[in-house]
């Protein structure tokens, strides 16, 4: 359970604010000498600005395969580069597309309730194998169940409450 909600938070960082965020590019990858690599791999990525990006790369000739991969991206970013760094500009977002992202949010958040809840009932079911191969009590087995509920709703409450932080920093003008 605590992996999934360490995963919604690494899934909240790649969505796309009004904010400059290094962690943006977190996804991307890009073809360097055959291989798929992530950007912060090949490149140096630093936010100066508010909403500004540079990112410059080692190796020079990367330029133009890290400017390809993130047209490409679902970011609607657009880098321009001076031969040695590319700059990009976070525009700040339409309220139709602050809303887009909320949607996302929200069925990333639901996902990982849903994964939570999955985890639930496969410890469910092990506690009635147990409770089956007489490893187990039924008063044991009841507590057993109480428990994990009382785990399951203590995770959904911090989905909750990480949706709720990144729904206020997307919707923040």
């Amino acid at each position: 359970m605590k992996k999934t909600v360490a995963n919604l938070k690494e899934g909240f960082a790649t969505l796309r604010t009004g904010r400059a965020s290094a962690s943006l590019f977190d996804k991307i990858r890009v073809d360097y000498y055959g291989e798929k690599s992530p950007i912060n791999q090949v490149a140096n990525i630093s936010v100066p600005e508010a909403r500004l990006i540079v990112i410059q790369p080692w190796d020079k000739n990367l330029i133009g395969e890290i400017e390809k991969a993130i047209r490409s991206s679902e970011l609607s970013l657009n880098p321009s580069n001076d031969g040695k760094v590319i700059r990009i500009s976070i525009p700040p977002l339409t309220e139709e597309r602050r809303k887009e992202l909320v949607k996302q949010a929200k069925n990333h958040a639901e996902q990982s309730r849903v994964a939570i809840r999955n985890i639930r009932r496969d410890g469910n079911d092990e506690l009635k194998k147990l409770l089956k191969d007489s490893k187990l009590t039924e008063d044991d087995e009841s507590k057993g169940v109480a428990e994990l509920q009382k785990l399951t709703d203590s995770y959904v409450d911090q989905v909750n409450k990480v949706l709720e932080e990144k729904e206020k920093e997307i919707m923040e003008v």
